[in-house]
C-alpha cells in the first residue's frame, strides 16, 4: 500500500471517528447547573473541550486504522469472506 493511500485512509478513519466520539462527555447548561445566555438553544453544550475530542478521536482512529492495516497485510477478512450469496450463484 502506498503511503499516500495510507494517509488518505487514516484521514477517513479520523473524520468518521470524530463524529462517533463528539457527543461523549458533553453536557448541556441545564445538566451542569449553569446559567444560559438569552436566545441560547437548550441543547447547546456547556463544557465542550475540543482538545479532548481531538485526542480521543486520534486514539480511536489509530486503533481502527491499525486493525484495517493488519487486515490488509494478513488478509483476515477478504471479499470472498463477505460474499453471502455465493451458494445462490453456484
Amino acid at each position: 500500500m502506498q503511503w499516500t493511500s495510507m494517509i488518505a485512509i487514516y484521514a477517513l478513519f479520523w473524520v468518521i471517528s470524530a463524529f462517533v466520539v463528539l457527543p461523549f462527555g458533553v453536557r448541556t447548561h441545564d445538566e451542569l447547573g449553569m446559567e444560559k445566555v438569552r436566545g441560547q438553544a437548550d441543547s447547546a453544550p456547556g463544557n465542550f473541550r475540543p482538545l479532548a475530542v481531538v485526542i480521543r478521536t486520534t486514539i480511536v482512529a489509530s486503533i481502527l486504522f491499525g486493525l484495517f492495516y493488519a487486515n490488509y497485510i494478513y488478509g483476515w477478512v477478504t471479499p470472498e469472506t463477505l460474499d453471502f450469496f455465493k451458494s445462490v450463484r453456484e
